[in-house]
């Protein structure tokens, strides 16, 4: 039976890496399949997913106005897929989460997600809070702090490497603009949350 997965992680926790060796798993086998990434994440370049250590392969992009199952059910018709892969997944819209559990559902084709959980307010992104209720199976991809714990959050830092933490939720970078860490270090870095309105 088909499920919707979705395994979630701080930055640099290696997300892509896991989401490209388990595609070229498949592939090795001689199974078809399907890779999505978000058109707003260009990093490793237009229509490709890369990984730090060096990795990559070409993907579809989606963007908010699309619809996934459209998209998956189209490549299908080519011929049968064995999955489907959508890296940075916290930038899909609730609908497109919906999308995705109608492949599972309806076409029986299982979803692999791999994404973001939270943002560097310590929030939850539409998309991930969606996969959170939706998905079949969750799985952390585990990364570290600085100190030695298991990384939860994100911050955010200015050029100048001060902690940022009013913006948009999104915005587009790598190691030169965000750091994981534990929850401690982060309620550190940007102050306790009780001291934040709405917090």
């Amino acid at each position: 039976m088909a499920k919707l997965f979705f395994h979630y992680s701080t930055m640099n926790a290696g997300k892509s890496a896991v989401l490209l060796q388990a595609s070229y798993n498949y592939r090795e086998m001689g199974m078809r399949t399907f890779l999505l990434t978000a058109h707003i994440d260009a990093r490793g370049g237009e229509g490709r997913i890369a990984s730090r250590i060096g990795i990559a392969a070409e993907a579809e992009t989606f963007r908010p106005e699309d619809d996934l199952h459209a998209m998956i059910s189209a490549a299908q018709a080519g011929g049968r897929l064995a999955c489907v892969f959508v890296d940075e997944a916290q930038f899909m819209t609730p609908d497109q989460v919906w999308q995705l559990a109608r492949v599972v559902d309806d076409l029986n084709l299982p979803v692999m997600c791999y994404g973001l959980r939270v943002d560097f307010r310590g929030e939850l992104f539409p998309g991930s809070a969606t996969l959170l209720a939706l998905a079949d199976e969750m799985r952390e991809v585990r990364t570290i702090c600085h100190c030695g714990r298991k990384a939860t959050m994100v911050v955010r830092k200015a050029g100048d490497g001060t902690v940022i933490t009013e913006g948009a939720q999104v915005q587009i970078g790598g190691n030169e603009s965000y750091v994981s860490l534990c929850r401690r270090h982060w309620r550190e870095a940007v102050g306790d949350r009780a001291e934040h309105p709405g917090a």
